[in-house]
């Protein structure tokens, strides 16, 4: 198969500056790395001494899919929690660092804001510690919500729901989401949790699981199937979905377009170099759905968001790519598949 040609590519991506904002509603944090080396273990215990070298804070979760919308020129909203606590300061530091729009972005006294620590070296992950809270956001901050987002559907091109089960996707909020958005003919994506009911995206337009949330969202939905064509198939039918892509690691990424056909396309990946997959699905499904929105069959879609992943994972922590970058990355991978 071969992959998005360059002048199909350039078309596409030259379009990005020209659609409308995508708004991104989930669950938000902020991401800190830890960098250092190890030269010993310590003596208190049989684990390695980190000689800290760098430390940095990165945004998290959804609001990661805003960052990576606007590495690629694309505007966007991001709606979500966050608590009003030390880290919710960090966040909003970082929202405004990056020039980023924080109407959408609701603080709640009682919520903490999901903060992640990664501890790394050169070569591997050490240990990633968590400051969470995933329980349910109550009904009066839901209404908050939709009333929040309600304001800004219309100035929209598509809605993005980033769903980490930390607490704030639950079916009433998607499938009111669903409705605002449907009848403003919008595109709603989903990259979903693999701890949500799949019955919650129900009526999506598309759906973006990787292969082990594929088969818990089929196994949740009754079915105990490894095929993949049979997942896909099952999904599509229960979910009530026009498209669907499920990322497959190494082994790339397979999709349907029933709008088109019921037929599972699998393209390969396009990885040259894996440092760290954090943030890869976010960089995946801002591409795809931006290439939706910009023009781009579903086809063409993926390959855009299997190059952006391709470029991701070879950098340190939830990073983005240009669209320069892509580019570039198109250029070096198309030789090897022989286009």
């Amino acid at each position: 198969m071969n992959i998005i040609s360059q002048v199909r590519l350039s078309e596409i991506i030259g379009g990005f500056g020209q659609i409308l904002p995508i708004m991104v509603v989930g669950d938000l944090g902020v991401d800190k790395y830890t960098y250092g080396t190890v030269n010993r273990i310590s003596p208190e215990a049989p684990v390695p001494v980190l000689e800290v070298k760098e430390q940095w804070h990165q945004l998290g979760l959804a609001a990661n899919v805003t960052n990576n919308l606007k590495a690629i020129g694309v505007q966007s909203t991001l709606c979500g929690v966050i608590g009003e606590d030390y880290n919710a300061n960090i966040f909003n530091d970082l929202m405004l660092e990056n020039d980023l729009d924080i109407q959408g972005v609701l603080q709640v006294s009682g919520r903490s804001t999901i903060f992640k620590e990664r501890v790394t070296t050169k070569t591997q992950q050490i240990c990633r510690v968590d400051y969470e809270m995933t329980s349910v956001v109550d009904s009066e901050c839901q209404q908050r919500m939709l009333k929040h987002i309600g304001q800004f559907v219309d100035q929209h091109s598509a809605l993005i729901i980033e769903d980490y089960g930390k607490g704030l996707i639950t079916k009433e909020l998607a499938g009111a989401l669903a409705q605002k958005v449907h009848e403003s003919e919008k595109i709603i994506a989903v990259d979903p949790s693999r701890t949500t009911h799949p019955m919650c995206y129900q009526g999506v337009d598309l759906l973006k699981p990787n292969w082990v949330e594929a088969q818990i969202m089929a196994n949740k939905l009754g079915y105990h199937e490894t095929n993949l064509e049979t997942i896909a198939q099952i999904l599509i039918e229960k979910l009530k979905l026009k498209m669907l892509t499920i990322t497959l690691g190494g082994e790339g990424m397979a999709l349907v377009d029933t709008r088109i056909s019921s037929k599972l396309t699998i393209i390969p990946t396009v990885a040259t170099e894996v440092f760290d997959v954090s943030g890869a699905g976010d960089t995946t499904i801002s591409l795809i759905v931006a290439s939706l929105v910009a023009g781009a069959t579903l086809e063409e879609a993926v390959w855009i968001g299997n190059c952006g992943a391709g470029v991701v994972v070879g950098k340190k922590g939830t990073a983005t790519v240009t669209t320069q970058e892509l580019h570039q990355y198109h250029k070096q991978i198309a030789g090897k598949l022989n286009c």
